[in-house]
């Protein structure tokens, strides 16, 4: 059962009661923990108003948000002389219990799982670091529905912590879906050189690859659609993509991040749904999608349905969004309104098929988005239930689309259990960075990155800026602190309620926020236009995690800069790692870091079809096809 439950709530509930604005101090300072972290007991001096209410009153104000009353923001106590403490002045630890995620019941039981770290490292949905297992908690505990929301609130110590309290929270409807049109990213001066990308393409008769969108065949009305959006000419993965799917092949399709991928799936199905004009199918108080597509995150899952309603506009095709810390009674609204394409996080799925809310019986299309993520979240589990699920049409009578930017070798094992005869498409070096994406380093101490930090962020203070850092306490830390020195900023992470999270990302996107914060939480597959700048803070301990944080800036041929911080004494196993990454991108490798590097290893990348180098008609396309009057 979700964690926000209200299947039982009328629709019409009115409840606004927002949570308490937690304080953090240090040194003297205080700092509000909000959505803009707008110093406490001091006036707004950033710009654009406060970051709660249009009052200076800290007061929650969020279209269509409905919560029980008190709740404040949780904190997880901290080592030293930090003192992280509540509206009534009392000390709070984080939620989740013992070590993991959940409570003492999850699915990790007492230890082993995967990961096992303590449960202030960023999970999202889940997550990598908190795992499986580990410790005391895992992944269950009470109520959790495994999207981003909590178990037991036992504590470290036995003790009972202050329940958080639960957000009915209604998210804002689009107001005008052409705004979309606008909000893409739009392709750089490096576009063009996408075209030299080679291409590799394993599997039984694979299609002639696309050289523009005209001679895809699509629909006029989606070229129309097309065309509003800005795009000009297919990406490599569009080029290959869009042929199988609308020659209705399964498909595992690995590309970098920022190729366009959602596009890619997204356009030759809606023009299959137009072409057969299947209607909604709703009965029993069931919703029966035509298509689903599985999402680890939900801020990506709502990126997802925004592109989908953007190339279904002015059609009569349906996209709807479910995903967990949002009102479950709304959602159930929504789709039982009927939707043709259903866009789920997986524990929101999983909880909306038990509950027969949801049915695949007219399923035709399952796709699974950002795939490797779903490995490192743990979610598998969830994929296989609902691909094994009994009104699941079989392998080979469903279509079934994989989409990522690795692909490792327990993704391709699943994908040979599910997937039939499918075509695997590996475009450029897979689990590469982009060459538009300077990157730099600066091998420093973890007591000087404050510091450092401000001195990057006052040399460019009008760019827009993404800041990774490893915990959810020190995601909100930083984003105060960095307030106090009149930088405007904002934080995003997996313990946040899901209104703030979404007008965190709503702020950085819009301007209002020049800095956003960010666990991994935001690293996957989302486009934020015009991200000049990713910094890690902390570096993440996978070389695919670092690949696809920097990948939120350098996109479809845009420049872009990342800066990271090496920490000697917690990064150097991934030093070789990030060597390589810099010699794939023909960037200079420091002499420091290529120390580290010598006798060691770099993660191999996952993205060579496991069925073997000469299954079916293997073929290296080199660069993708050119128009003649693109090749200047």
């Amino acid at each position: 059962m979700c964690d926000d439950d209200d299947w039982d709530v009328p629709n019409n509930s009115t409840t606004t009661a927002g949570p308490k604005v937690g304080v953090i101090s240090e040194g003297g300072c205080k700092f509000s923990a909000g959505r803009g972290f707008v110093p406490a007991d001091r006036g707004d001096r950033f710009g654009g108003g406060d970051s709660w209410g249009d009052n200076n009153d800290n007061a929650s104000k969020s279209n269509g948000r409905c919560t029980e009353d008190g709740g404040g923001d949780e904190w997880g106590e901290p080592s030293g002389t930090f003192s992280w403490q509540d509206n009534d002045g009392e000390s709070n630890r984080g939620r989740g219990g013992g070590r993991g995620r959940g409570g003492r019941g999850g699915r990790g039981g007492r230890g082993g799982g995967r990961g096992g770290s303590r449960d202030d490292f960023e999970n999202d949905e889940g997550g990598h670091r908190g795992g499986r297992g580990g410790g005391r908690g895992g992944r269950g505990g009470r109520r959790g529905d495994r999207d981003g929301e909590f178990g037991d609130n036992k504590v470290e110590g036995g003790g009972e912590e202050t329940e958080r309290k639960r957000e009915y929270y209604v998210p804002p409807e689009v107001e005008n879906v052409e705004d979309l049109f606008t909000s893409g990213i739009s392709t750089g001066v490096n576009f063009m050189k996408l075209d030299e990308i080679e291409v590799n393409v394993t599997g039984n008769d694979p299609p002639t690859p696309i050289t523009s969108f005209e001679m895809s065949g699509l629909r006029p009305h989606i070229l129309d659609n097309i065309k509003r959006s800005g795009y000009t000419k297919p990406t490599a993965i569009q080029k290959y993509s869009i042929p199988v799917v609308l020659q209705g092949r399964d498909l595992m399709s690995c590309a970098q991040t920022g190729s366009g991928k959602t596009a890619a799936f997204m356009l030759p199905i809606i023009h299959d749904l137009l072409t057969n004009k299947n209607p909604p199918n709703t009965e029993n108080n069931s919703a029966h999608p035509i298509v689903v597509i599985m999402s680890p995150t939900r801020e990506l899952a709502i990126q997802i349905a925004e592109q989908g309603q953007k190339f279904a506009y002015n059609s009569t095709v349906k996209v709807a969004v479910i995903y967990g810390g949002t009102s479950t009674n709304h959602q159930r609204g929504k789709i039982l309104g009927g939707c043709h394409i259903l866009v789920a996080t997986p524990g929101r799925l999983k909880d909306f098929v038990n509950r027969g809310c949801v049915s695949f019986s007219s399923l035709k299309y399952f796709v699974l988005d950002e795939a490797d993520r779903m490995l490192d979240m743990g979610f598998l589990g969830e994929v296989e239930e609902m691909l094994s699920h009994q009104s699941m049409p079989a392998t080979g009578e469903r279509k079934t689309l994989m989409f990522s930017a690795t692909f490792p070798e327990e993704i391709q094992e699943l994908a040979g259990k599910f997937l039939h005869n499918y075509i695997f498409l590996a475009v450029g070096i897979v689990g590469s960075a982009s060459t538009d994406v300077e990157q730099k380093f600066f091998q420093i101490g973890k007591y000087e990155k404050r510091t450092k930090l401000l001195s990057i962020l006052e040399q460019a203070p009008d760019d827009r800026t993404l800041i990774f850092v490893e915990t959810k306490r020190n995601a909100d830390f930083l984003a105060s602190f960095l307030s106090e020195q009149n930088i405007q900023s904002t934080s995003i992470h997996g313990d946040r309620y899901q209104s703030e999270r979404e007008q965190a990302l709503l702020d950085f996107k819009t301007g209002r926020r020049k800095v956003l914060v960010a666990t991994g939480v935001a690293a996957r597959g989302l486009d934020i236009k015009d991200v000049q700048h990713v910094i890690n803070y902390d570096l993440p301990n996978s070389i695919d995690e670092y690949v696809h944080r920097i990948g939120r800036t350098g996109r479809v041929g845009n420049y872009g800069r990342a800066t990271s911080f090496f920490d000697d004494e917690h990064d150097r196993n991934l030093a070789p790692a990030l060597a390589k990454i810099l010699s794939q991108a023909s960037q200079e490798i420091p002499e420091w870091l290529g120390s580290y590097s010598h006798g060691g290893s770099a993660n191999q990348f996952g993205g060579r079809d496991i069925r073997g180098d000469n299954f079916g008609r293997g073929q290296d396309f080199g660069a993708p096809p050119v128009d003649i009057e693109d090749s200047w």
